[in-house]
């Protein structure tokens, strides 16, 4: 997948199986999965990346079977109803492998890792990286799956000190992510253009994405520096991270990114 000024619209999936706050209706899950894409997609956004967004609290490590079944008949419904539109996967809080499978089920281009290199203190508790079991599970698959990695990553602070810089390499050079992603300290939450701007100099010629707070009015700036922006807040009605994706939102962002 390549990426140039690409906007990446997220699909927040309710809660599924298993979690809390599940209501008991996928045929609901599914509903609201893919009228969230069609906004997504008829707003203007390029790709789309499936997310877990209602199953908090989230596991640090593996996911429940539940939820990669869950998760793979909504994004295969996605993929069915957008066929020709790049689909991403992420499993939270950090389960790149179950997010692989999917991926690997569905004909996804790409997931998003939270931690793929070093361990964070999150509201989990710790969280680890798990590259060389995500690295091996990807060869293994036989799949060309894209890993967009967060350097840092939201709702999270590294368990000792270390410069931004020396993630992005360790992530790059050792972590082998494809793609790197720059967010703010939570969700919804801007990410400050002073970060994106120090990841970028580290390692220069990798793909880099925004992924947290961005606005209309962000958005070009934003893309002055970095290859792509991960879009979700924002774009729901009112600006209400738990309302539906509200397609003017959409058009209104992608014009602004688009705007040269």
């Amino acid at each position: 997948m390549r990426l140039e000024r690409t906007i990446i619209g997220m699909v927040h999936l309710p809660p599924l199986p298993g979690s809390p706050r599940w209501d008991g209706a996928m045929a609901r899950v599914v509903a609201s999965a893919l009228a969230d894409a069609r906004a997504l997609i008829e707003g203007g956004a390029d790709a789309l990346l499936v997310e877990n967004f209602g199953d908090a609290p989230f596991t640090p490590g593996r996911v429940e079977p539940a939820t990669v079944a869950a998760m793979s008949v909504v994004a295969a419904e996605v993929r069915r109803a957008l066929p020709g539109v790049p689909l991403g996967v992420n499993v939270l809080k950090n389960d790149a492998r179950a997010a692989l499978a999917v991926a690997a089920a569905v004909g996804a281009e790409f997931i998003r890792v939270n931690v793929h290199a070093g361990a964070v203190l999150a509201d989990q508790g710790i969280v680890q990286s798990d590259a060389y079991g995500t690295l091996r599970d990807r060869r293994l698959l036989g799949i060309a799956v894209a890993i967009f990695a967060d350097v840092g990553g939201k709702h999270a602070v590294p368990l000792a000190p270390v410069e931004v810089e020396q993630t992005a390499r360790d992530l790059v050079h050792r972590g082998l992510a494809d793609a790197l992603v720059v967010s703010g300290p939570a969700t919804g939450q801007a990410t400050p253009l002073a970060e994106v701007k120090r990841v970028r100099s580290a390692v220069p010629a990798v793909p880099l994405l925004v992924g947290s707070g961005v606005t209309a009015e962000t958005a070009a700036e934003l893309l002055s520096v970095a290859d792509g922006l991960i879009v979700g807040t924002s774009v729901k009605r009112h600006g209400d991270v738990e309302q539906p994706v509200d397609r003017a939102r959409v058009e209104k962002l992608v014009a602004a990114a688009r705007h040269r």
